[in-house]
């Protein structure tokens, strides 16, 4: 027992941790499989032929590059809307600040159907056709308040002192900015796009309300589920959860040498 209360925190940490890595790794087993039948559900026999032809199953990998370009462009407009958000609110009074401030959660707190039905009525009053541009539209306002809430939290966590120590010494805003603001808030605004990213690609509930008829990459897995899995999609899954790894230990491992370069020897 009392093994048991000194490691607890460590022990449902690491349950907690293969609760979340279970899933990815069942997903990457049967990437590996070769189904007897439609459906990939059940272990057969190891092949790698899904991996030699991931494209091999049609429009598979149509709404995957759709979904990347989706992705992409409403990662660069939530980011862009949402850091400039983010620093007004933190550095700037003005009226309505306070319910500016509130608003920005809602689309966090609410139901993304609810959302989602939301723009889809906005889209219909405006006469709008549904398709590529509504997409990027919702996505971008659904990523929006995440990135805020990311960039806010570094900008209220940087030292002003060290902007005003630029201009001390000569530095226009410009050049404050660039080389001493935006370096300090950038990793709040890395975490916030990397969030938009992995919001805007994954969801499906959004983009099924307001999409018409173009197919994005969970649309696609969610009507093939019904007709039979291909073991593509197992690929597919594996690849972007092995990118994200691989980004993560990256950006640790800069993040090490960096504190290791600003340590004292």
């Amino acid at each position: 027992m009392r093994w048991i209360r000194r490691n607890l925190v460590v022990v449902v940490g690491l349950l907690t941790l293969a609760y979340l890595i279970v899933p990815n790794i069942i997903v990457t087993v049967f990437s590996f499989n070769k189904p007897a039948g439609r459906f990939n559900y059940s272990w057969q026999e190891f092949s790698t032929d899904a991996w030699k032809d991931p494209c091999g199953v049609a429009d598979l990998c149509g709404s995957l590059a759709l979904s990347l370009q989706i992705a992409l462009w409403a990662t660069i407009g939530a980011t862009l809307l949402g850091t400039m958000i983010a620093f007004a609110l933190v550095r700037y009074r003005f009226r309505a600040r306070g319910t500016i401030n509130s608003l920005i959660f809602l689309p966090m707190a609410m139901p993304e159907v609810v959302m989602a039905a939301s723009l889809l009525t906005l889209f219909l009053n405006l006469g709008v056709q549904l398709g590529f541009w509504t997409i990027l539209i919702a996505h971008t306002m659904f990523c929006l308040s995440f990135v805020v809430v990311a960039v806010k939290a570094r900008v209220m966590s940087m030292d002003p002192r060290l902007e005003e120590a630029a201009r001390d010494l000569y530095a226009g805003p410009v050049q404050t900015f660039l080389r001493v603001t935006l370096p300090i808030a950038a990793p709040g605004i890395a975490a916030g796009a990397m969030l938009a990213f992995a919001l805007s690609f994954d969801d499906f509930i959004i983009t099924n309300f307001n999409s018409g008829n173009t197919v994005t990459f969970p649309m696609f897995v969610w009507g093939s589920a019904q007709r039979g899995t291909p073991v593509q999609i197992n690929v597919i899954g594996t690849a972007m959860f092995v990118v994200a790894v691989l980004i993560v230990v990256a950006g640790q491992v800069v993040s090490n040498r960096r504190n290791k370069a600003v340590l004292p020897q």
